[in-house]
């Protein structure tokens, strides 16, 4: 699928046609909600996102037309998880399923509890609160 303009993350399922791959994102976003404790769920960059309030996203999943791809926006977090991350089909912060069957949701759960559980990012330089 292309970048969404859907509104919210309903919108943004309801786009999706492939049944598995709605399945494997559903099970995503559920993934999400209940780990992600205090985070907000929103559209960004045309895909579901979740974010402390007024921060940005740190966490994100999209169906991508080759793959699924869960977007970890955190480099503390990832670098926690170097030795379970090593065997997988994984960008600088993008972690990608090409089969929906082989979603890892064990190590997702995992990767969420631990972003749940960081500090807060910093700002960047020039940022104010």
């Amino acid at each position: 699928m292309a970048r969404s303009s859907a509104e919210d993350v309903d919108g943004y399922l309801a786009e999706v046609v492939e049944p598995d791959r709605l399945t494997a994102l559903v099970r995503l976003r559920e993934l999400c909600r209940t780990e992600l404790h205090g985070f907000e769920e929103v559209m960004a960059y045309g895909m579901p996102a979740y974010r402390r309030p007024g921060g940005e996203p740190e966490i994100a999943f999209a169906s991508q037309k080759q793959y699924l791809a869960f977007y970890l926006m955190r480099p503390d977090v990832r670098e926690g998880f170097e030795d379970r991350l090593a065997d997988q089909d994984m960008g600088k912060g993008c972690l990608r399923f090409r089969r929906p069957e082989r979603v890892d949701f064990t190590l997702v759960r995992d990767l969420l509890r631990a972003t749940a559980t960081a500090p807060a990012p910093s700002p960047s330089p020039g940022e104010t609160g």
